[in-house]
């Protein structure tokens, strides 16, 4: 199947027009006007090895056109300490500076990489009776949420450190440990969609900035909101409950629970 997608052509436009404006603006700043302080390119060699650098860090080369030229100034100095003289001994100077005198986008090349942009080929094994051409296209694109469900097994409940040995151990730590992530999976998309119905966002759950609000807060990101909240319980002898106390909650933390239900 080959399909394009429109909204994905715009972000690759956008990101190439990102990347070429950066390059251009890069280069530019290889050869800087004379000044106190400025360092220059002598050789050409040196300038065109720089120029090749930039286009392919932003990867933007064959896309755009620069030429230069080799600028010579020549001052003449006496020779020795002293005032000048009319007879006196002089040397030449010379001074040497690669510059870029002009530079522009190859506006041909830049349209045929163009229609390129939002296109790609998508193989499967479901025919016609089984998977529409829409289907299997939407299908495709929640392929994401199956590989980040094999990530959280990895990283969050760490399915890789399996201290067993028989097979049908392995089949059930591995359905309980998919439980954890389904409870993550599941209170992940009940606080978004609250979030969503109400058109609100959540603040706090990043700690790192503090004044970010999201309407797509992670599953990771709601318990560790939740991790300070401790209950603690004082018994009877006989078994019964003298005190209960909880740490007091925090907006955030009651307006995640509200949302969860």
């Amino acid at each position: 199947m080959v399909v394009r997608s429109p909204m994905q052509a715009t972000h690759q436009a956008a990101g190439w027009e990102t990347r070429l404006r950066h390059a251009e603006t890069h280069r530019a700043a290889l050869t800087p006007p004379r000044g106190r302080g400025q360092r220059h390119l002598t050789d050409e060699a040196p300038l065109v090895e720089a120029i090749d650098l930039v286009l392919t860090a932003h990867r933007v080369d064959g896309l755009l056109s620069v030429t230069w030229d080799k600028q010579v100034e020549q001052t003449t100095q006496d020779v020795g300490r002293g005032r000048g003289a009319v007879s006196r001994e002089k040397r030449v100077i010379q001074h040497t500076r690669s510059h870029i005198t002009h530079s522009a986008r190859q506006q041909d090349k830049i349209a045929a990489r163009s229609q390129r942009f939002g296109w790609k080929a998508l193989v499967t094994k479901a025919g016609q009776p089984r998977r529409s051409l829409q289907h299997a296209v939407l299908c495709y694109r929640h392929a994401y949420r199956v590989a980040r469900m094999f990530n959280r097994l990895k990283s969050r409940v760490h399915i890789a450190l399996l201290f067993v040995k028989r097979n049908d151990h392995m089949e059930g730590l591995t359905s309980l440990l998919t439980l954890g992530v389904r409870v993550c999976t599941v209170m992940e998309c009940v606080l978004r969609r609250s979030l969503e119905k109400d058109q609100a966002r959540l603040p706090g759950v990043h700690p790192e900035h503090k004044h970010k609000m999201t309407d797509k807060p992670t599953a990771e990101r709601i318990l560790k909101a939740l991790a300070d909240v401790s209950l603690t319980r004082i018994k009877h002898a006989a078994g019964e409950d003298i005190l209960r106390r909880l740490t007091p909650l925090s907006g955030v933390q009651e307006d995640i629970l509200q949302r969860l239900g």
